[in-house]
């Protein structure tokens, strides 16, 4: 096998990926030579820009990458919140903006006890319920998703990151039968006016799934259907927190006013576009019950 510097490594890739268009490439290539060197980001620092390595799986690893496919697809993982997430082509890519729901519920429930049931509508790889309750060491949570690839991604992150026993995931749509009324129903529904999916990243457009990205005309048609189905699973005083795009915050609330939730603010993301509405159930809301779901 041929031996190579890492410094020689990392120029050569970071100019490959600059000509694809990627920002970010430098911090890019040296993610991508840490992955295929078997180490993380400091172990490719400890290393050294001199060191000699044997790379050979680099090269396919960086093509794919030029060729726009995402990061965290080649190598698999990605970090959200305080976890460590696999991650698939079968689910969105978790997100630092989706981390804005788990900042908003924080600071609009701070007593940790105070939180027991979490639902999660369109759970992906889980990263917003395990988040939840990795901050709530009492609750206990629901994940649903249309994808049984998805469920079964999204149980596995859980059992990686020691939440298993405190969660399950349901295939289904957001009308999925669930028993009990929710403390908190968080979700990132498909929010991307069809109009706009074109002009999505290559990253994005090529490579996630459309179902979880494409909101129909206007972007809101997820909203439309879910949010009675929300209504009627929130524990009365319960609390929904939604991802929205940007422009979307003030209809999205104006759905769930209209079928008796209340407005419980928004919080932008550190980009400053308003990312999570919140909509408190008031006292007289009803609980549902149907079938249970089954723990992973």
């Amino acid at each position: 096998m041929t031996r190579v510097r890492v410094g020689e490594l990392l120029a050569r890739a970071g100019t490959v990926l600059e000509e694809a268009g990627i920002a970010g490439a430098r911090r890019d290539a040296m993610l991508l030579l840490a992955h295929a060197l078997g180490v993380d980001r400091l172990g490719l620092l400890t290393l050294g820009r001199d060191a000699l390595v044997e790379a050979d799986g680099f090269e396919p690893l960086l093509a794919r990458r030029a060729r726009r496919e995402p990061l965290a697809f080649i190598v698999g993982r990605q970090g959200f919140w305080t976890l460590e997430l696999a991650v698939s082509p079968d689910t969105l890519i978790p997100r630092a903006d989706s981390e804005t729901l788990v900042e908003a519920l924080l600071e609009a429930r701070p007593e940790r006890g105070a939180v027991r049931r979490v639902l999660d509508l369109g759970t992906g790889t889980g990263c917003l319920l395990l988040a939840a309750l990795s901050e709530y060491p009492d609750a206990w949570g629901v994940g649903v998703d249309l994808s049984a690839s998805a469920c079964r991604l999204a149980a596995s992150n859980a059992l990686a990151n020691g939440l298993a026993t405190r969660s399950a995931f349901l295939c289904g749509d957001w009308t999925a039968p669930v028993r009990g009324g929710f403390d908190v129903i968080l979700g990132n529904p498909p929010y991307v006016p069809t109009p706009d999916l074109s002009g999505l990243m290559p990253e994005v457009a090529a490579h996630e799934p459309a179902r979880a990205l494409d909101g129909g005309p206007d972007g809101l048609d997820a909203f439309r259907t879910m949010m009675p189905a929300i209504a009627s699973r929130l524990a009365p005083g319960g609390l929904c927190v939604l991802e929205v795009g940007a422009g979307q915050a003030e209809d999205v609330a104006g759905l769930g006013v209209a079928i008796g939730l209340e407005r419980a603010g928004t919080r932008a993301d550190l980009g400053g576009v308003v990312r999570a509405v919140l909509l408190e159930a008031g006292s007289g809301a009803q609980k549902t019950f149907g079938t249970s779901a089954v723990r992973s």
